[in-house]
């Protein structure tokens, strides 16, 4: 930790959200004389990780400045009146709960931006496509960072119109169908909740997400906290996805450009878990006491569906997509860290915000990897890349092979790395879920999670045997194995899962305080 003033730790968060919507407008601009280089093309995807790359820097310095003695306190808080009329304000600040997920925002979007800069998808033109990436990272770090309902909405929001476009512009096959679909789910459920967010606003006289907190929904009747719990519930479980609301993602994430998978799975998602944290949680505490086991079962239900439809996309002659199986996995992870939300404990929720992390980092570098391979091999299809001249990496692709099986045991939470800890926390919530709830119920929901990580561990071991093993075919095409600027880019998400599962401490030593603060109505 480095001492870094109020005022300077403000001005930090401010460029870190309003940073990239300025780079956004500059991308668009032509380019001053001496910075268009030899490709204008180039020029302005070396402009995204120019940009992406001082946004990271700043979160890194903003992180370095952060009082970890004091993680439960909102600091780098501005707080500027925007409508007076309607009491809503440019409230800002981070705490222990929203500084990993802004890293995380940071982090992935720079990676992206980097991969880009020597991979762009096929597609328009990439000025439009720099300019989109860098909207969607404004928009995602402001959903973490700004601490009023209006504006927690807006930020939500923001980030739909450019996936919209990267999924319909630069996508693969059926990619308008999906970018459709996504929007749809997405702003239907958006609208939901923006109801139940105007409904707690008015109810208790204010937007302010801390003042909300703080009095834990005293001000509020259970009828007005059990309808805007069940409102805004619906928003953030399409963003989530939480089942049966899940079905846009495997058709977004299948025809999405690889670095729009890994920005959906990666930063997206976290949005709808994170929303459960900040707004339902404190604000509407017996909302969600309410509704808690129907979320769990809601949450068990998603950890066994997406894991047996893994395991019908890997079996041999399925036709399965390895992009979409992916996608599938997301709903079963995301499972886990609503299942920790709904116990309405520390250590479920410490584990859900743990697992929300941990698939961020593995999640990204399993698209990443499978982009990679769709790149190699022309597509993505399980039973040509395990056919008898399919890829067989440990021979053909040796490094590429060891990053396949390594995100694959680190996704299916092999003790050790980053997947480990979230899944294992949620199910200890679980295990004694909050008073009031019922504890057999919880503990029937444990036990079929528990049967969700051996699911999860049949299928992706199956994927790396049938994509990594097998005999090389010398007369098979030759396949590059990992180039220069996909370890630079995938580096730092191996690193991260390997730190995370060592020492959790990382994390934990953050979000534990915070949470408590959380569900204790504001009181450290």
């Amino acid at each position: 930790m480095i001492d870094i003033s109020e005022s300077v730790m403000q001005f930090l968060l401010a460029l870190i959200v309003v940073g990239p919507l300025i780079g956004a407008v500059a991308a668009l601009l032509p380019a001053p004389p001496g910075l268009k280089g030899k490709s204008p093309d180039q020029a302005v995807l070396r402009h995204g990780v120019v940009v992406t790359g001082a946004v990271l820097i700043a979160a890194i310095v903003l992180a370095l400045g952060f009082d970890r003695d004091h993680p439960a306190k909102m600091q780098a808080s501005t707080d500027i009146s925007w409508i007076p009329a309607l009491d809503i304000r440019i409230h800002l600040g981070i705490d222990g709960i929203s500084l990993p997920l802004l890293l995380l925002t940071a982090l992935l979007t720079f990676l992206c931006a980097l991969y880009s800069y020597f991979k762009m998808p096929e597609g328009p033109s990439p000025r439009a496509f720099v300019a989109l990436l860098l909207v969607l990272e404004s928009g995602t770090l402001a959903t973490f960072a700004v601490l009023d309902l209006i504006l927690f909405f807006l930020a939500f929001e923001m980030v739909l119109i450019p996936m919209y476009f990267l999924i319909a512009r630069w996508g693969g096959a059926q990619r308008v169908q999906a970018a459709w679909k996504f929007i749809l789910y997405t702003l239907l459920g958006s609208v939901v909740m923006l109801l139940g967010l105007l409904l707690i606003g008015l109810k208790s006289g204010t937007f302010d997400m801390v003042a909300l907190a703080t009095d834990n929904g005293r001000g509020l009747t259970t009828s007005v906290q059990v309808t805007a719990v069940l409102a805004i519930a619906v928003g953030l479980a399409v963003k989530t996805p939480m089942w049966p609301l899940h079905s846009w993602l495997p058709d977004a994430h299948t025809a999405a450009p690889t670095v729009g998978s890994v920005l959906l799975a990666g930063v997206l998602l976290k949005m709808g878990t994170y929303g459960f944290v900040r707004v339902a949680l404190p604000i509407a505490p017996e909302g969600m006491h309410a509704f808690a086991p129907y979320l769990a079962a809601f949450a068990v239900v998603g950890i066994l569906y997406g894991s047996l439809a893994c395991l019908s996309l890997a079996r041999k002659g399925n036709k399965g997509d390895l992009k979409r199986l992916i996608a599938y996995s997301s709903v079963g992870h995301m499972g886990f860290v609503l299942l920790g939300i709904a116990s309405m404990t520390p250590t479920g929720v410490n584990g859900a915000l743990f697992a929300n992390i941990a698939h961020g980092l593995i999640t990204g570098l399993l698209f990443f990897l499978v982009g990679a391979l769709k790149d190699r091999y022309g597509t993505a299809d399980l039973d040509t890349l395990a056919g008898a001249t399919g890829a067989a990496l440990y021979g053909r692709a040796p490094r590429l092979g060891v990053l396949l099986a390594f995100a694959a045991v680190a996704s299916l939470g092999l003790p050790g790395l980053a997947g480990f800890w979230g899944e294992m926390l949620t199910m200890f919530g679980a295990f004694d879920p909050a008073e009031g709830l019922s504890r057999p119920a919880f503990l029937t929901y444990m036990a079929l999670a528990g049967l969700g990580t051996l699911l999860t561990a049949a299928y992706l071991l199956i994927v790396v045997r049938r994509v990594c093993m097998g005999e090389r075919d010398p007369k098979g095409p030759a396949v590059a194995d990992l180039q220069g600027y996909e370890a630079a880019t995938w580096t730092p998400l191996v690193a991260l899962t390997v730190l995370a599962g060592l020492w959790p401490a990382v994390l934990l030593g953050l979000t534990d305080p915070a949470v408590q603060k959380l569900l204790a109505g504001g009181k450290s």
